[in-house]
């Protein structure tokens, strides 16, 4: 026997979930890789699971690693054995450096979990002045973008500053820097929607599944223009599977959305092939660097939604991804960090060997033209 991911699609609703299950297998075969799905059936599905809304509520569980808070703790040679393949970035600082040498580092930051704490109520997800303050000089030093679940408008709220690039609901709405950025490719502000024709439609979603869901205590509903969210994280595990099936009675309406899971919380998308590993893509190509070798994207997430960006910077063999954790995930990501306390202090570390490496540079030049000067004279 051997464990995979599981993608279970549903014609009806255009839901796609991926469910972890056990299946045989005859002979010795490679494990597949992280995040490798195979495709059955739904009636082998129910077969394998028992029925339905139990493989839901399984993979609701899947999809929350905070819900270990109140099982079993992972085993200590299982975070061993991960933190040999995905090292603390903060360890691994100096061949972080080492490997970017040369080439124009690029930052990219989701928000919830990585640069804010996750909270039980999403609209109290408030960064600490710190953090600000880490990041706005991490864009003096490098071109930085926000990649977050949310619309664009509500994560700016929550950043404030406008020197950054902000790409709101899992990418679909990019906008660049409105000022203070010296990295604006042509002095203009980059503006992309992928899929604004879908905007009536999330609207429509959003107010359906609010009135599905009110009457199941916890369920906070976000509109995040071009997604909707339904957050069960105050839900009572015991309503998880009421819930789903509330989630995918609404949805059997929507052939043209579909469902993804992050850290308790169900993401409702138009079913087009944008991601956030597509809109990293779209803004390497914004700022010029759409085919250099001399650029070294680094991505920072902590939701399954940020392993399309880690699968991107894989493919491309160029930067890497960190994944916030602390707990064993299947990942893209070459490194971790344990809480947004860690990426703190990743960041600032970053940004003081960006002005030691600056000021080095300019005592060179100095003593360069200094011997210049002296022969001449």
């Amino acid at each position: 026997m051997t464990q995979q991911n599981v993608v279970v699609s549903d014609p009806k609703s255009g839901i796609n979930l991926t469910i972890p299950v056990k299946v045989a297998v005859a002979g010795q075969k490679p494990p597949p890789a992280p995040g490798s799905c195979i495709t059955i059936s739904r009636k082998t599905l129910v077969e394998i699971n028992g029925n339905k809304i139990n493989s839901w509520v399984d993979s609701m569980r899947a999809s929350s690693p905070t819900h270990h808070k109140s099982s079993t703790p992972p085993l200590s040679d299982d975070l061993t054995s991960w933190m040999v393949q995905h090292p603390s970035a903060l360890d691994m600082f100096e061949q972080i450096i080492s490997a970017s040498k040369g080439k124009q580092i690029v930052m990219f930051l989701d928000y919830d979990g990585t640069l804010s704490p996750i909270v039980e109520d999403p609209d109290q997800a408030f960064m600490s002045d710190a953090m600000r303050a880490t990041v706005r000089k991490l864009a003096r030093y490098f071109p930085t973008a926000i990649v977050s679940g949310r619309c664009r408008d509500k994560v700016y709220n929550f950043v404030r500053l406008a020197e950054l690039y902000y790409a709101g609901s899992h990418g679909m709405d990019i906008k660049g820097p409105s000022k203070g950025s010296k990295y604006k490719k042509g002095g203009q502000a980059v503006l992309f929607q992928a899929a604004s024709e879908f905007i009536p439609m999330i609207d429509e979603v959003y107010k359906a599944l609010h009135d599905a869901t009110k009457s199941i205590e916890g369920v906070r509903m976000e509109n995040n223009k071009f997604c909707a969210s339904v957050h069960f994280r105050s839900v009572d595990e015991k309503k998880w599977g009421e819930l789903a099936q509330v989630v995918r009675s609404v949805l059997k309406e929507y052939p043209k959305l579909r469902l993804s899971q992050g850290r308790k919380v169900f993401e409702i998308r138009p079913t087009i092939k944008w991601d956030k590993g597509k809109a990293l893509e779209f803004l390497l190509e914004s700022l010029g660097y759409a085919n250099c070798t001399d650029v070294f994207p680094v991505y920072i997430g902590d939701d399954r939604t940020d392993e399309d960006a880690f699968k991107v910077l894989r493919e491309r063999d160029q930067g890497f991804g960190i994944l916030v954790s602390k707990i064993p995930k299947d990942t893209h990501a070459s490194y971790s960090l344990q809480e947004p306390s860690e990426v703190m202090v990743f960041l600032r570390r970053l940004v003081e060997w960006k002005k030691l490496t600056l000021r080095r540079q300019f005592r060179i030049r100095r003593q360069i033209e200094e011997i210049k000067a002296s022969l001449r004279n």
